[in-house]
């Protein structure tokens, strides 16, 4: 899960692969990518416009995670579909949450 989770003081970041436009909202585990690196899967069913792609991905991620919608937030890689996630919260925690959720 090396490149997965990034800790820091405050929380985690997160590394996931968007894909909108989905018939659901789901997250779908680890995936690798050509370069080796490892993101999340997710699925939302919302457009990538305005910004409402990324707002579906934040309410899912807390929601999946059981922390406040708030300190969940899109990072890095707003309009493209790899995306940072930082998470505030007790970051050993997150990132144990993170593990079980990617892990199914």
């Amino acid at each position: 899960m090396a490149g997965l989770v990034r800790q820091h003081d405050d929380g985690i970041d997160l590394v996931v692969r968007l894909t909108p436009r989905s018939s659901s909202d789901a997250l779908e585990g680890l995936a690798e990518a050509a370069d080796g690196s490892v993101h999340l899967k997710a699925r939302v069913r919302a457009v990538p416009e305005k910004g409402a792609a990324n707002a579906a991905l934040e309410k899912l991620l807390a929601k999946a995670l059981a922390v406040p919608r708030s300190s969940v937030m899109v990072v890095a890689g707003g309009t493209s579909r790899l995306k940072t996630v930082r998470i505030t919260g007790d970051a050993a925690a997150l990132a144990l949450a993170v593990e079980r959720l990617a892990l199914g």
